[in-house]
């Protein structure tokens, strides 16, 4: 299991150790999400192709970072409904899922004013660019879908490959998915803050994180099944 393979490797941490992770995690993730796009769209004359591309080459990296420093502290999941597909593996409480939740939302938020700030925004935004079309919910469900196979299915055999497969994995789908792969309610949420390269209006935001929480969920059983210890390949 994923979390508890991280966690072995050093001293249970406190759970406020754990929620300072989260938080402080979240919040550069945003940072690096939102900054990047902002410097992507500065720096691409108008290439939006090319913006793209910046902005997930960045999210992407600071994912492999980020998970590679906290995975042993919180689990870095950064991302409730990564910390929702643990709770529903039995391997996290529900007041624990509910804090990480709450921690990993605030510290988004204050990433995505950080990004503003250290570009010379306005630190408060409201996002314009509307996401709210059924192929781009079901893409959300997809990206959403993928990352917890992922997780789990990396956890099971290789958990040091974690942070480098998650990382990878949310690049390439910020191009195969029509929505460039949100795929966490903590983003989502924050980038609603932000009305640049990474917005989305708030009209968008809940059909985004159901979407989401739908494609986690959904990814549970079939990697429980999937990924069960034991199971001998024939040969």
């Amino acid at each position: 299991m994923l979390l508890k393979n991280l966690l072995s490797r050093m001293a249970p941490a406190s759970l406020a150790r754990r929620l300072a992770a989260e938080g402080v995690g979240a919040a550069f993730l945003l940072a690096a999400i939102v900054g990047s796009g902002i410097m992507a769209e500065q720096l691409s004359g108008g290439n939006v192709a090319l913006a793209l591309l910046c902005n997930a080459a960045a999210t992407g990296a600071i994912l492999v970072v980020l998970i590679a420093i906290l995975g042993p502290v919180s689990g870095a999941h950064l991302n409730p409904a990564v910390t929702l597909a643990f709770m529903l593996r039995g391997e996290i409480a529900f007041r624990v899922a509910a804090l990480y939740a709450g921690i990993q939302i605030a510290g988004a938020i204050l990433g995505t004013l950080s990004a503003h700030l250290m570009f010379g925004q306005e630190v408060w935004q409201i996002a314009a660019t509307e996401r709210a079309t059924p192929q781009l919910w079901l893409s959300e469900a997809v990206a959403a879908f993928g990352l917890v196979f992922v997780i789990f299915g990396a956890g099971r055999s290789r958990p040091d490959t974690v942070p480098a497969l998650v990382g990878l994995y949310i690049a390439s789908a910020y191009w195969f998915t029509a929505s460039t792969s949100f795929a966490n309610p903590a983003v989502t949420i924050a980038r609603a803050f932000t009305d640049t390269f990474a917005g989305i209006a708030p009209t968008g935001v809940p059909g985004f994180i159901a979407a989401q929480a739908i494609g986690a969920a959904l990814a549970v059983p079939l990697s429980a099944w999937l990924f069960e210890r034991g199971i001998k390949v024939a040969r």
